[in-house]
């Protein structure tokens, strides 16, 4: 079974920016199906309660919600930056040998790609999706074989991960 870890800025911001949106039910199926994967992290930046609704939904789908967290102090100046937060939940599970066979990891974002490159190293990753073509960096064009990412707004997954607006 493999493991999912999800920038959830990262997809939402990549995904919106092309103007669609990711059911999250759809989508949580699609990574079951498609990449075998039993768990699904979806990360988040601070608490907000004004998204309560929204946190429900992502737990609902199937998802594991991680927040960042924040000192009190911070409060008005929160930053959502859940980079680190992911690259130590996938380092600390190799550590602590917790039984997964691979890593799917959700985001374009080029802060992932030495974390990216040890586990292909280790024989420890499936793939990388990013949200779109335009949201995915320039460091994994450039070092990646093709085998090792795919885009979620390319048309066939599009289509079966594509928020559809119910009659």
């Amino acid at each position: 079974m493999n493991q999912a870890f999800i920038d959830g800025q990262n997809l939402r911001l990549g995904t919106t920016k092309s103007n669609w949106k990711v059911d999250l039910v759809r989508f949580r199926r699609y990574l079951s199906e498609k990449y075998n994967v039993d768990k699904a992290y979806y990360f988040l930046g601070a608490v907000n309660n004004n998204y309560a609704g929204l946190y429900k939904s992502i737990q609902e789908s199937g998802f594991i919600i991680i927040f960042r967290e924040h000192s009190d102090t911070m409060i008005g100046k929160k930053k959502g930056n859940v980079d680190t937060d992911i690259v130590f939940e996938i380092m600390q599970k190799l550590v602590e040998k917790e039984k997964f066979d691979k890593i799917v990891l959700v985001s374009g974002d080029g802060d992932y790609f030495k974390t990216v490159q040890y586990l292909i190293e280790k024989g420890r990753f499936e793939r990388l999706l990013a949200p779109s073509k335009l949201a995915m960096s320039s460091l994994y064009r450039q070092f990646l074989k093709p085998g090792f990412y795919d885009f979620l707004d390319k048309d066939s997954i599009k289509q079966k991960i594509a928020y559809k607006k119910r009659r």
